[in-house]
């Protein structure tokens, strides 16, 4: 499309002087120093200003949307997370295939703390009873005649 303005436009070029407009009441601006996309141009009048020349951009075209790359971390999910699952699974077969052996082996652990637990009962009451000394033996002999007499009797030791 060939966009032809109904008015001529002027622009002055980075060398040249500072740009004097005619207008009183207008800023002093050096070329250098307008902002990209600004230019001095002159209307119908002859009032030379500036203003953007750049024609309207019309709104893109609604498109249909392009495939987008998959990002690294996806993708790295994508193939842990089988992985994963497969090593969880096979873990999950191999306990129930071990299940009857670790039972067991609970079992005998089981067994081998109540055993440690009486003997080491056991060896407490052996050493308690091995520290305290043996009682004394005593012998008594009472003798009475008759069913009110006095008894007389001796104690032996």
């Amino acid at each position: 499309m060939d966009h032809q303005p109904a008015y001529s436009i002027t622009t002055a070029s980075a060398q040249q002087a500072p740009v004097r407009l005619h207008q009183p009441t207008a800023l002093r601006m050096p070329v250098h120093e307008i902002p990209p996309g600004v230019e001095l141009v002159t209307l119908p009048g002859g009032v030379r200003t500036l203003a953007y020349t750049q024609p309207p951009t019309a709104p893109p075209a609604a498109t249909a949307p392009t495939a987008q790359s998959i990002p690294a971390w996806a993708k790295t999910t994508a193939l842990l997370v089988p992985t994963t699952g497969f090593g969880i699974g096979a873990a999950g077969v191999g306990l129930s295939y071990a299940a009857p052996g670790l039972i067991a082996m609970s079992h005998a652990l089981w067994a081998a703390v109540a055993f440690i637990a009486t003997g080491g009962a056991a060896a407490v009451a052996l050493i308690r009873r091995c520290r305290r000394p043996a009682p004394t033996q005593i012998t008594q002999n009472i003798t009475a005649t008759g069913l009110f007499g006095r008894a007389n009797g001796t104690i032996n030791q």
